[in-house]
C-alpha cells in the first residue's frame, strides 16, 4: 500500500470517527470471510460499520477524537466497530453476535469520551431500548394526570352522591 493510499484511508476514517457515539474494539482471529460478512450485515441494520485496517493506520486516525483512549488497547489485529445509531440496539446486536460466535471476541469500547470495559458493554446491551424507556415514561406522566382528575372530581362526585341520598330519603319519606 502506497503513502498516499494510506493516507485516504486515515482521512475517512478519521471523519468517520468524528461522527460516531460509540466505538468498540474487537478480537476478531479465528472469524472467516462468511462469519465477517453475517457480522457486518448483523450490525449494519443497527447503523454500525466493521472496520478491520492496521493498527498503525487505526491509531493515527483515533488521534485528536474522543476515541484516543483506545490507544493503548490496539495492540493486535482488532476489528474496530463504529456506531452511528441507537448505541445500545448496536451493543445489543454486537453482543448478541459475540454469544453465538466464540470467536469474536469484545475488548473495550468508548461512548461520550469514557472507556468501558467488556462488562459494562454487556450491561449496556440489557438496557431497555429507546422506545420501551419513552412509552414508560408516557404511562408515568399519563398516570399522574389520571390520579390527579380522579382525586379532584371525587369531593363533586361524593357531594352529588350525598345529594342523590338525601332526595331519595325525602321520597321515601313522602
Amino acid at each position: 500500500m502506497d503513502r498516499a493510499t494510506k493516507e485516504r484511508i486515515v482521512a475517512e476514517l478519521h471523519e468517520k470517527l468524528q461522527k460516531t457515539k460509540l466505538v468498540v474494539l474487537a478480537d476478531y482471529q479465528g472469524m472467516n470471510v462468511a462469519q465477517m460478512t453475517e457480522l457486518r450485515s448483523a450490525l449494519r441494520k443497527s447503523r454500525c460499520e466493521v472496520k478491520v485496517i492496521k493498527n498503525n493506520l487505526m491509531k493515527i486516525a483515533i488521534r485528536e477524537t474522543d476515541f484516543v483512549l483506545l490507544d493503548e488497547h490496539i495492540k493486535e489485529p482488532r476489528a474496530l466497530i463504529m456506531n452511528f445509531g441507537n448505541a445500545v440496539e448496536s451493543t445489543k446486536a454486537l453482543v448478541d453476535y459475540a454469544r453465538k460466535n466464540d470467536k469474536l471476541k469484545i475488548v473495550t469500547g468508548v461512548l461520550d469520551g469514557k472507556l468501558l470495559s467488556k462488562d459494562q458493554l454487556k450491561t449496556l446491551s440489557e438496557l431497555p431500548g429507546r422506545e420501551v424507556l419513552l412509552s414508560k415514561l408516557l404511562s408515568v406522566m399519563v398516570g399522574v394526570q389520571t390520579q390527579f382528575v380522579t382525586v379532584l372530581s371525587a369531593v363533586p362526585r361524593s357531594f352529588v352522591q350525598v345529594l342523590e341520598s338525601y332526595r331519595l330519603k325525602k321520597e321515601n319519606a313522602n
